[in-house]
């Protein structure tokens, strides 16, 4: 069984099915993505049919980005719509035509999406921690927003080594006790998949 992360895919479809065509797959592996399915990309809601059928095939973790909060709190409690459609929701919507088409399976599956996830000493999450802060007292708001205090803290969470995205770099950030993977997709950069058994990284160009 391997552990593969998966970065920030933000509606690029093409890239993603061109990640999955180089992984070296196997029907006991995990794959835990980590975040940000949605918005800025041209073809959200073929992600998320892409990752519903997926996780039907592997078993999959699906940790919960900022873009997906601000959905959640968008279409099902009308809340904070600007700073939806601000942050690219409008290509989400365009989508799929509409925000009353959404399917009942889709917002089900965005529902369903967990803030971290822990593997041994591997924690999962989409934009970091609060440094000095235990995990148990993380705000969700943190756990899915958090940038600069994060990245640049020494050591945000002792004893664990984060694999997060959310924050894009050119490449891989790699550091000792947290390993970023968000490489721009949406931007023309690169979809990045982390195989966490050896720390091998497989990228496709995004374009």
């Amino acid at each position: 069984m391997a552990v593969y992360a998966i970065g920030d895919v933000h509606g690029c479809l093409d890239s993603l099915e061109k990640l999955f065509n180089i992984l070296p797959l196997s029907s006991e592996d995990v794959l835990i993505f980590l975040g940000d399915y949605i918005d800025r990309g041209p073809d959200s809601k073929g992600v998320i049919n892409f990752l519903i059928s997926l996780s039907k095939e592997y078993r999959c973790i699906f940790i919960r980005g900022n873009h997906e909060e601000m959905f959640l709190n968008a279409v099902l409690h009308g809340k904070d719509v600007e700073l939806w459609y601000y942050n690219g929701a409008f290509a989400t919507v365009r989508s799929y035509g509409s925000i009353a088409s959404i399917p009942g399976d889709h917002i089900d599956f965005i529902s369903s999406t967990i803030y971290y996830h822990i593997l041994g000493n591997f924690l999962f999450v989409h934009a970091g921690v609060k440094p000095g802060i235990p995990l148990e007292d993380q705000s969700e708001f943190d756990l899915t927003w958090i940038r600069d205090e994060f990245i640049y803290s020494s050591d945000p969470l002792p004893g664990f080594k984060i694999i997060f995205g959310h924050t894009p770099f050119e490449k891989p950030l790699v550091m000792k006790n947290k390993i970023g993977i968000d490489t721009g997709c949406v931007y023309g950069g690169k979809l990045t998949a982390l195989k966490i058994e050896n720390m091998r990284f497989y990228q496709v160009e995004c374009r």
